[in-house]
Order: C-alpha cells, then structure tokens, then sequence
C-alpha cells in the first residue's frame, strides 16, 4: 500500500481519503464487494470503475477507514487480484454539507486502459444450482451469470468495464435481471452479462447447412438428442465454436477424425462431474482443484489402466496414451449437455486440424458445416476467440501448457516497469504479448501460423491487444527467423509505427520468459530444449544450454550437430532425422538401416543430397534427436527385432528395427510415445559425453555470432547404445528410461562446467513431463536453483514474454 499510514492512537475525527486499486479489479464484483464494506463501517462516498483502475472516496471514521482498506486487501472475492492499493487524504476537516451514504458511480474512462479485466470465469455452485433446480426462472438457462461467474474477456469492447462496453448490449435487461443488477444484497447486484429466459440470448439449432431445426430450449434438447445418436454436434461455447461426440462410441469419434483430419492427435473430453471423472483417471486433490477453480482448463491426467465399469472411452478418443486430457463444464451450456449425457464428451476445438476455430455463426456454417451433423449457436457475440486452456499439476504447482480461457488476459507481474513493446511470437502454437509499464498482457492462444487463417487472426490479435489498451508501442519484438510470418508482420507494424524493430533469437527468448515470470535478473543457465528454432549463426538450433545476463546470451554448450533431410519436413517425418543421425555416423553405410524406412529411390535422392554439405540444414535440435531415437525404436507404433547387431561406433551389420511409420499427424507425436514407454525404475543412462566444441557461441540480444567455443553434448555413444539394446532385445520401456536420464546427466555435467547456480528450464521438449522431473530433480539434487515455467507454457506459446523482455532491455546503441 502506497500513501498516507493511519496512526492507531489518532483521535477518531472525520476524514476523506482517496484510494486508487489497480489489478484484475473489474468484472469480478469488486464495486458491489467495495459498496458493502464502506457500509458495514458507516462510510460514506463511491466507488467507479475507470480505464486503468477502480477510485474510490471514504469519508468517516478514521479507524473504519483503517478497517475498510484491511477488509480491501484481505476479504475481496476470490477473482480478484489486487496489485497496488493507493491511498491519499484528500480532506482533513470535512464539510458539514458532505452528502451522506455510499454510491457505486458511473463509469468513465479518464485514464488509458490497463490490465484490469478478468478472464472468462466457470460457471460457480450457486448458479449452477440455480439452473438444475425446477421453478427458478433461470432454470435449464444455458446464459446464467453472476459476479462471480461467466463470460468477461470473451465480451468486453472497451474499458472500464460497463455492459454498454460489452456484446451484452444489444440485450436490454428485462425488469426482474434490473431488479437484481440494482440490489446491493444479490449476488446478481451490478453482474454486467446478467441475463435471463426473457431478455438475454437465446439458442438456436442449424443443420450442417444452416437451416434452422429449433430454437430456444427445444434447441438444445434436440442436440443432446443427435448427441445421443452418435452424431457430431458443433456448439457456440465462450469464445468460439467447439465439436462435441459421445466419447464411448467409436463410429462417432472415428468420424470426427475423419472430418477433421486429426487421425491421431488426443482429443479433449468433458465429463460431468468430478465423481465421474475419477472412474476413469486418477485425480488428486490438487487435481480437482485445479478443474473445479474458476479458470477450469483441461487437465492433464494419468489414466486408469483398467477403468472400473462397462463405459470405457474409444480407443480413438486418446491412442496409445496413458494420459488423457479432462475438464469439467465450464459453462451452463456445457453443464446442461452434459448432466443430460451423464457420460464423458469429446469436446475439441471447432476447427479443421491447424486452423484457427470458427468464432460466428456464419463463420461455423462456412467452414464446419461439412464436419458437424449440425450446429448448435446462439447470438450472444464472441468479440475475440478464446480457446481452451491445457495445463497439468506437477511437484510444484500448476503448470499451463496452453494459456487461453481462464488465463488470457490475466497479466504477467514484471521486475519493472519497461517501455511498451508489442512481441509478436514465434510460428508455431503463436500468442501474442505486450506490455503496459512493468505488466504483460497476452492474447489468447492463436496457434500455428502456417495458413492465412491463422495469419489473419494473429494480426486480428495484435490489432485488438493496441486498440483495447490505446497504445502505440515504443518497440516491436519479432523471431531472429527472416520468413516466420509473425517477422513479416512485425516488420510492416515497426514501418507504420516507425519504432525500433528487435530480433530475439529464439531460444534466448525461451530462456528470458522464464526469466521474466521468475523475476531473475541473471545470470542464468537456460537448458533451451525444442524442436526447431532459427541459430545466430543460420543453423537450426534446438539443444541449447545459453548463460543469459540482461539482454545478452553465450551459446555456451549444445547438442552435437547433424543433417536434416527435407529440413522442416523432418517435424513430421521422425524417419528424416533417424537418417540424419545415421548418416553423420556412417555416411552411406546408413542405408542398411534406413533402406527399412524409405522406397529405394526416395533414399538414393536423400543419401545423394546428404552427401552435399549445402543441400539440407545441420540442426542441434533435442527434439529432432527425440524423433530419431523413437525412430530407432519404431515408435509410434511397434516393432520387433529380427537381427543382432554389435555396439559401439561401427555400423552394425544389419538393422535391428523395424520400419517406423513413414509420417507423424502432428509434431511430437514420436517423442511422446518415448516419454509414454519409459520405464520408471530404471536409473541407468546412455553416455552421453561433453566434447570441445568449435567457435559456436553468441553474446548478443541481437543473436550476431561470437567468439566463444561452446562445448558439445556427444550424442554419438548414446545412438550406438540404443541400437545395441534394440539388437538384443531390451524392452522399450529400459531404452526409453536410459535416454530420458542420459539427458538429465548431460544437463547436470553442462551445469557443473559452468558454474551458474540458477539453472531454467524451458522449450518444448520441457512439456514432457518425465524429462523435466528428471532433469529438476538432478539439479536440484546436484546443490543448483532450477526454475521451470508455471503460469506461461515452456514451448513456443511463451516466448513472447521473453521477446518483451530482452527488447525492453535492449539498448539502441549496441
């Protein structure tokens, strides 16, 4: 708290005092929470909502006043977050004219915007209650709110936080929803988005084509209908259209598949309830928690091996995972359907694999009318799209693998107060950032950028982030990469804005996100482990281990380096990056092995362009290492083996797997069939050597190559070693196991070398669960402070966090 202190032996004259509350402080029942407790202590005054904060004036008692702001920073509702209170005496001697009672005052917008606004909130007891209880006129009411509950980011235009400010608009609240928003004891008393039967939203139900089929509850008794008959339901959630099927009948989800084309990537799925759900998973305390809080993302979590009863999921729902990711309705609508199932729903983005979702009606006809048996929508309108979040509990705490629903826009505290950078992100699992002095705010999850679908609601994403908050930024942070589509359009937005342009190499930026959400200052050992990211020195890096000081990084050590065939194709072809490792081995001698992978002329073109240096890109990548060693193992799929081979360098004499398959459906999907085989007994661990390097470091914000000789990770010993124990039969699950904890050793040597005590975690490959436990733990265990990300995803859906802080820092005249 900032201002004047209150003197406990003052004498209990009259007062005023100006306060001042920044944080999520609006659509959250901050006003009506403020109302009462200048009540309950006999204050008089108001309470309003402006751009960038809530204001307030009490006048009274002295010591009620002391009481009244103890009450603001220790009972408000649990959505908010209060992170400064300002207080100032404004009046000493008050007037006897001074008009008595306390007032929740129109809003008005004196200040620029800040990050005042909430997330979405999930559905809470009391109106779910409300709606499952027959004679309440909310019942079966699939738009029931309150202040504590319901849409917030998803709706709001502009701040402050007001329903004329919001797509509720348009909906004139009818005289009883008027009765409850001017109550000061409802719990209803100024909720923005209160609706009811008579004057909210109102369902309606299309076929595929757009015609309609119902409206009102009709609607959605009819959908839950076509549910039932196993057919595939687009619904208008919060903040954008999401496909529903039964989750137990297999013709319903292989369709889904079909249609969407995502044959292979784990689906969502709802259950009911809680109750529900532990019939299928495992679910600790924190666990139901996490899905039960108002954020309510889907939950990653370990399946039961032999679920109890006869309603297993289809085997299509999550294959070959012994994960499955769950959440419970968040929303009324998504209560009511589900209380109707009484049984699990696959519940997955309304999109075709790697577009972006449908968001509007017209939208959902145009492009899931050929998925959907049929559409159920309504016309509350969406005015961003928010995706669902994913995130799973580990030893520490929550991590959010994806941030969107429940999270975005919530911000992210910084150190300090920075100039206003716009970050633009990287290509894949894209977010957006900025930030407003010493706060960053991201947009919700936007995905890859490989289509103009997507490229349009990421420019959509930096338009609305700069409008909502009536900002030019001072700077723009982009990738290091030249042709990411986010680089293009970070460098049109610097030309219109004429401000500096900062390119951040990409795994600086992942180690500096976590940096940032750590408050570290430096310096600190990033292990910066991914799939793909463009070098200082134009190569494709991915197994960094980076000292990181402020804006500037030294590429101090990585893995070892070796070809990639066909480069980007590689990400879905694990098959590429097995032959790459082979050939850096053996050169043409690879072919013994490879020959089980590739038609002979595919691989007499591959091995001829491998035998040119300029041809294919060298990559340190840990995730295409990953993709090789499943490979070796036929993983995702199984394989057995038909002949020994010896160990060691040489190139066995014939090969001891089996085809892999010759494409994956989504990236990772090879590396998390390794993660899903370990065997968690095993200690053992492939060698996997530190060597001298050659001059491949960096120190520069800018990633512009230096002097420094990083040492290297010798993946070498560690291939030969897997290829040996596939020759004589070692399960999967040991070989899985000795690769997961070479890559542990490896970190704990690297750190040793160095001599940092802050180690952080971050990449991509940082979201397998069994790698980032054993890696912690052997730092940890080793004497060094490791720092892993919680409240931002370690992958590529962070890194514009990282951009905001090392751009913030940068110095022009470097």
């Amino acid at each position: 708290m900032h201002g004047e202190a209150f003197d406990d032996n003052f004498v209990a004259d009259e007062t005023r005092f100006a306060i001042i509350v920044r944080g999520t402080v609006q659509g959250v029942g901050f006003r009506p929470f403020v109302y009462r407790a200048a009540r309950d202590e006999s204050l008089s005054g108001w309470v309003l909502n402006d751009s960038d904060a809530v204001r307030i004036e009490v006048q009274g008692e002295r010591q009620a006043i002391a009481r009244f702001l103890d009450r603001l920073r220790t009972a408000a509702p649990p959505p908010v977050r209060i992170a400064e209170i300002e207080t100032r005496e404004i009046r000493r001697e008050v007037a006897a004219t001074q008009p008595d009672g306390f007032t929740i005052r129109t809003s008005h917008a004196a200040a620029a915007p800040a990050p005042a606004i909430p997330a979405d909130l999930a559905l809470c007891e009391a109106c779910r209650a409300e709606i499952d209880a027959p004679g309440q006129r909310r019942y079966r009411y699939p738009f029931t709110n309150c202040t504590n509950c319901g849409p917030r980011w998803s709706i709001i235009e502009q701040l402050p936080y007001d329903r004329p400010r919001t797509s509720m608009r348009t909906f004139e609240m009818c005289d009883d929803c008027r009765r409850e928003y001017e109550d000061p004891e409802d719990r209803r008393f100024h909720a923005q988005p209160i609706a009811c039967p008579e004057c909210g939203p109102r369902l309606k139900l299309l076929t595929g084509a757009g015609e309609v089929m119902a409206t009102g509850d009709g609607a959605l008794r009819e959908a839950i209908a076509e549910l039932q008959a196993g057919r595939i339901l687009a619904v208008k959630g919060l903040g954008g259209f999401q496909l529903l099927v039964d989750a137990s009948r297999a013709d319903a989800v292989g369709r889904l598949r079909e249609r969407k084309r995502r044959p292979h990537k784990p689906l969502a799925v709802m259950m009911p309830d809680l109750a529900c759900l532990r019939e299928y998973c495992d679910v600790s305390e924190r666990e139901a928690a996490a899905l039960s809080s108002p954020a309510s993302p889907i939950l990653l979590l370990r399946r039961h091996v032999d679920p109890p009863g006869n309603n297993s999921l289809a085997a299509g729902v999550a294959p070959d995972n012994p994960y499955l990711g769950v959440m419970l309705p968040y929303t009324p609508l998504h209560h009511l359907i589900a209380i109707s199932l009484l049984r699990p729903v696959v519940c997955t983005s309304g999109n075709v694999s790697e577009e972006p979702m449908a968001v509007s009606t017209e939208e959902a006809v145009r492009r899931l009318g050929r998925i959907a048996d049929c559409i159920l929508t309504h016309d509350r309108p969406i005015v961003r799209p928010v995706d669902d979040s994913v995130a799973r509990i580990g030893d520490d705490g929550l991590h959010v693998l994806r941030r969107a629903r429940g999270y975005a826009p919530l911000p992210i505290r910084l150190h300090e107060a920075y100039p206003t950078v716009l970050a633009v992100g990287g290509h894949l699992k894209n977010t957006v950032a900025m930030n407003l002095g010493a706060e960053a705010v991201f947009s919700s999850h936007i995905g890859d950028l490989d289509n103009l679908l997507s490229v349009e609601v990421h420019r959509q994403a930096i338009e609305d982030l700069t409008a909502f908050f009536a900002v030019t930024p001072e700077r723009v942070a982009c990738d290091l990469h030249p042709d990411y589509a986010s680089t293009r359009i970070a460098e049109q937005l610097a030309a219109r804005w004429d401000v500096p342009l900062i390119r951040v190499q990409h795994h600086h930026a992942h180690v500096a996100a976590c940096m940032a959400e750590h408050h570290l200052q430096g310096p600190v050992l990033g292990l910066a482990w991914d799939g793909t990211g463009y070098g200082a020195d134009r190569t494709v890096w991915g197994g960094e281990i980076l000292l990181c000081s402020g804006p500037t990084f030294e590429r101090v050590g990585h893995l070892r380096t070796f070809p990639l065939p066909g480069g980007d194709a590689a990400a879905r072809e694990p098959r590429r990056s097995a032959l790459g490792v082979l050939y850096e081995l053996w050169g043409d001698d690879a072919r013994r092995i490879a020959e089980r992978w590739f038609n002979k002329a595919e691989l007499r073109t591959l091995l001829a362009a491998l035998g040119r240096a300029d041809i294919f890109p060298r990559t340190s990548s840990l995730g295409r290492l990953f993709d090789a060693v499943a490979a070796l193992c036929g993983l995702p799929g199984r394989g057995v083996i038909d002949n020994e081979s010896g160990s060691g360098a040489r190139m066995p004499d014939a090969s001891p797997v089996l085809a892999a398959p010759s494409r994956v459906s989504f990236e990772g999907q090879a590396a998390m069939a390794l993660e899903f085989a370990v065997d968690e007994t095993i200690q053992e661990a492939y060698p996997l050597p530190l060597t001298e390097g050659t001059s491949n470091g960096t120190d520069s914000d800018a990633g512009t190559p230096g002097d420094c000789s990083a040492f290297v990770g010798d993946w070498e010993p560690l291939v030969c070693g897997v290829l040996s124990d596939r020759a004589h039969g070692v399960p999967i699950g040991v070989i899985a196991a000795k690769y997961h904890n070479a890559l542990a050793a490896w970190a704990f040597q690297a750190a040793q070398r160095v001599g940092c005590s802050q180690i952080v975690l971050s990449g991509g490959c940082f979201q397998n669960a069994v790698l980032e436990t054993r890696v912690r733990q052997r730092l940890s265990a080793g004497g060094f402070h490791v720092f892993t990300h919680c409240d931002i995803p370690p992958g590529d859906g962070g890194i514009a966090l990282g951009q905001i802080l090392i751009a913030a820092q940068h110095s022009e005249d470097r």
